[in-house]
């Protein structure tokens, strides 16, 4: 069938729908599979408080889901990947270049959404929100292809922008439309970190992350994730992780010697254990922090119960 996209009335519309229909089609094959939807529901959460307007809320929801997934698109190509959602990633069949284009002109299909709100200050949070995102990844990539050992602290900085900046700007934009002004930026960032590190520590630890992505992916990644950061820290004379690390290594026994070391400088206890009381309790403390501001904030049934979800994997 011949689509000539210079053509008007049902001519142009046929075109058109068989365009977007190539051009999607990435994106569809890795939303065929839904993951946990945290997104959505933390957007549900907030709004327990917000109580932002049904039309405006759908559009919301609409585009903090789509730049979730087009941004899984690229992160599968920056990461090697092999497995998203227990699925071949989408570049392993539609092809990288297909791939980049999908995942770039769905970000442009989220901005024409954002348009949608008729708030100037809308598009500046998306703005605001993409740079930091890409900012976050880019360092990530950094560290990763040079070696170089972050941090905790840079470490810590990084996830606040890249895997805060979609948090943050579902939160903007819903307080945008939304009478409660409220500073909810010090839950937001504890939020962001506690779900970040929890990721981290559920690749190397977890069997249904195995399942659903590979064998401790972070270490074919080369990724210096959290627990991989104190590691390499904790023994600053000893290279084995960090050359295990450059090999982008898929043996499973070069792995598991990786998770006994590991296990040995304490990390995975670190990981699972840190913050409010400097105990060294990541994990817990950043959950009991989280809920101590949940309730600072008048409490919220929904977000405690996302909470309580989460937490059931380093319990």
């Amino acid at each position: 069938m011949s689509h000539s996209p210079s053509e008007d009335g049902p001519a142009k519309a046929a075109y058109e729908a068989y365009a977007a229909q190539v051009l999607e089609e990435p994106y569809r094959y890795v939303t065929q599979k839904p993951g946990k939807d945290i997104r959505s529901k933390l957007i549900n959460a907030f709004n327990a408080w917000l109580k932002v307007p049904d039309d405006k809320l759908a559009i919301i929801k609409e585009v903090t889901k789509i730049l979730h997934n087009a941004s899984l698109l690229i992160d599968d190509i920056e990461d090697n990947s092999k497995l998203r959602r227990g699925l071949p990633v989408a570049h392993a069949i539609f092809g990288i270049p297909q791939t980049i284009n999908c995942a770039n002109y769905m970000y442009f299909i989220c901005m024409a959404k954002v348009m949608d709100l008729q708030s100037p200050a809308a598009a500046q949070a998306f703005t605001d929100q993409l740079i930091e995102l890409h900012r976050g990844q880019g360092l990530d990539i950094f560290w990763r292809d040079t070696v170089q050992c972050p941090t905790e602290e840079e470490y810590k900085r990084m996830v606040l922008q890249k895997t805060g900046g979609l948090f943050a700007l579902a939160l903007r934009l819903m307080q945008l439309f939304s009478d409660d002004k409220r500073d909810f930026g010090p839950l937001l960032k504890t939020f962001s970190l506690y779900f970040q590190i929890r990721d981290d520590y559920a690749n190397l630890q977890s069997d249904e992350y195995a399942a659903n992505k590979s064998f401790c992916e972070d270490i074919t990644e080369g990724k210096f994730s959290f627990p991989i950061i104190h590691c390499i820290r904790q023994s600053p004379t000893e290279h084995q992780l960090l050359n295990i690390l450059k090999q982008r290594t898929d043996d499973r026994d070069l792995k598991l010697h990786c998770l006994r070391c590991m296990e040995r400088t304490g990390s995975f206890t670190y990981t699972h254990r840190f913050y409010t009381l400097r105990q060294v309790d990541v994990l817990n403390d950043l959950e009991r922090t989280a809920r101590a501001q949940i309730a600072e904030l008048g409490g919220n049934d929904t977000l405690v119960a996302i909470l309580d979800t989460l937490s059931k994997l380093h319990h």
